[in-house]
């Protein structure tokens, strides 16, 4: 069984403290004998190499019990149904993941064939590897913009909101130490309690994390959403991870304040947002992010990277 946790993963995980619920070292312990489980009640068999996210363990797998019906993607040249079981360490961002998921019902996201949250596990159905990191990056905008459009429903009541993260960010931000120029800190406070006294004209459950990973092939859509940090709020919050993940492509000088903002005027086109409120909604996440990678010793790229996009988007 330890087999179906990759090792690479485990090491990463056995540094993260307790969030709320257990530590990562804590969670590995029993993580072995929660999939045994799992396998054994949902009459699950493993089929292929385990994979792994920032926070999950993700083990391909086929039903072989009573549980065959629900699931509509099958393998390649066979009628064995097949699925992935994912195994999440608990945290908060992943607690509503389900929820989400539900919501949304197979349309433009990942389908739920089942789940324990309160083991933070889900069955779902399996997808291509292939996702939008390889793809240009004016396409995959354009991908991640629709996908914004299907995904737009009615919050489910559970789900954290928006507006009490932007008041936390907003008296935090104000206090926070000026890992960067501290007229960025306060404008991101202030953003942050002013967008959310100008509410949108629609509260949508969001995603929050669409970015061009968090996409995949699919037999029965062209591409479709994976692993929501659910909220419930303004849908231009939606458009900064697609930013601020592959950097490496923005270019350098003047062409970085063309790349960001032509992403940021695709995605807000396909999905019909604000690009004034989307482009004030990076300037507070991109504080958020700056202020958490000062933190760490190796975060230096990511503060410089966060003041980067922050300048594209006040120019």
């Amino acid at each position: 069984m330890i087999d179906l946790i990759p090792l690479h993963f485990a090491h990463h995980i056995a540094g993260f403290a307790a969030d709320g619920y257990v530590s990562g070292v804590d969670w590995l312990e029993g993580l072995p004998g929660l999939l045994r489980g799992l396998l054994d009640e949902w009459e699950l068999e493993p089929v292929g190499r385990s994979m792994s996210g920032h926070c999950s363990v993700v083990v391909p797998v086929r039903l072989v019990g009573a549980g065959r019906s629900p699931v509509e993607d099958h393998a390649p040249g066979g009628s064995t149904p097949h699925a992935v079981l994912k195994v999440s360490w608990p945290h908060p961002e992943a607690a509503t993941e389900a929820l989400a998921l539900q919501t949304w019902n197979g349309h433009g996201a990942v389908r739920l064939l089942r789940a324990d949250p309160a083991r933070f596990a889900l069955l779902l159905e399996r997808l291509d590897t292939e996702d939008l990191t390889t793809r240009p990056v004016d396409d995959a905008c354009a991908v991640i913009g629709d996908l914004l459009t299907t995904l737009r429903r009615p919050a489910h009541p559970r789900v954290p909101r928006l507006a009490d993260y932007a008041a936390r960010q907003a008296d935090e931000l104000r206090v926070a130490p000026p890992v960067i120029p501290r007229r960025y800190l306060d404008q991101a406070a202030a953003l942050a309690r002013e967008l959310v006294t100008r509410p949108p004209a629609e509260e949508r459950l969001l995603h929050t994390d669409l970015h061009y990973a968090n996409v995949l092939a699919a037999a029965r859509a062209p591409w479709l959403a994976i692993d929501p940090k659910p909220m419930a709020g303004d849908p231009a919050f939606e458009v900064a991870p697609a930013l601020w993940n592959r950097p490496d492509e923005l270019g350098t000088g003047s062409q970085v304040r063309w790349s960001l903002r032509r992403r940021l005027e695709i995605i807000c086109e396909h999905a019909g947002i604000d690009e004034g409120r989307a482009r004030a909604w990076t300037i507070v996440r991109e504080a958020d992010n700056a202020v958490d990678a000062a933190l760490d010793p190796a975060g230096r790229d990511r503060v410089s990277l966060a003041v980067m996009i922050i300048k594209a988007m006040n120019d």
